[in-house]
């Protein structure tokens, strides 16, 4: 069976974990969510990624991100603004990651800043997760990626199946649930995580989703690091990396460049 796509195809996306945008409880000053996100983003081009995912993980505790509990408006400006500014400055195609699951969002602020994806959490289905119980709104995101027309026609929509921090709800086996996403929800991708952030992904999860899509396109969402490449690497369509690139793999720290490069190598 095939693993995937070339190696050569393979895409290795680095996050830029935001500092607090205005309106979250930890925000202090946009100067500040900008500088960092710069740094980090400089620093990841350095270390030879494919492209950056930008998301707003300083806003915890997080809003649902759906139509009932929507993100404040100011995070979607602040990430096509940060977006826009990473953009300019690193050459790099971009997409945007709205936490806790708030696609609209997302789309939004990737069509105002030429984003190539965006990351959604939750799709499709139900999780209980620690917002609460969240559903899928596949369809209102899609009608709205229509709205938007020409700006958004381009955006991929790349879709979690089990998505960490969160237990799906309405028994759907994993297998199920990533053939449902793959044929039902719309996306251009699936991501597949760990249990939590930084966390690898189970090979036989893996193997499991990858049999259950055959050649749809398959990302690792988490936990990928200089141990487990050469095993998870192969198996998948690109990956999205953001603690193990950290300093000391913390995922507060900043971005290290040698551990960038470090995992670049171990994708080849």
């Amino acid at each position: 069976m095939s693993r995937g796509r070339p190696a050569r195809q393979r895409q290795l996306l680095g996050v830029v974990h935001l500092l607090a945008l205005p309106g979250a409880v930890r925000h202090k000053s946009m100067a500040a969510v900008l500088d960092h996100a710069l740094a980090d983003a400089a620093a990841l081009k350095r270390g030879g990624v494919d492209g950056l995912v930008i998301e707003n993980f300083g806003d915890a505790p997080f809003h649902k991100g759906t139509r009932d509990d929507p993100v404040e408006p100011a995070v979607p400006a602040a990430l096509a603004l940060v977006g826009s500014r990473i953009a300019e400055s690193t050459g790099l195609p971009i997409a945007f990651n709205c936490l806790r699951n708030d696609g609209l969002a997302a789309l939004g602020a990737a069509a105002v800043a030429g984003a190539r994806w965006i990351r959604v959490n939750v799709l499709s289905g139900a999780y209980a997760t620690d917002q609460g119980v969240i559903e899928g709104e596949a369809a209102r995101l899609l009608a709205y990626k229509q709205q938007l027309g020409r700006a958004a026609k381009a955006i991929d929509v790349l879709a979690d199946v089990h998505v960490k921090h969160a237990t799906p709800l309405g028994g759907s086996d994993l297998a199920t649930a990533a053939a449902d996403l793959a044929e039902r929800s719309g996306c251009a991708g699936i991501v597949l995580s760990g249990s939590r952030t930084g966390q690898p992904v189970d090979v036989a999860e893996l193997d499991t989703v990858r049999a259950a899509v055959g050649r749809f396109p398959l990302w690792l969402g988490s936990g990928l690091t200089v141990d487990n490449a050469a095993e998870l690497w192969p198996r998948c369509d690109g990956a999205i990396v953001g603690t193990a690139v950290k300093r000391g793999g913390r995922v507060d720290a900043p971005v290290d460049v040698a551990r960038v490069k470090a995992l670049r190598r171990a994708c080849r």
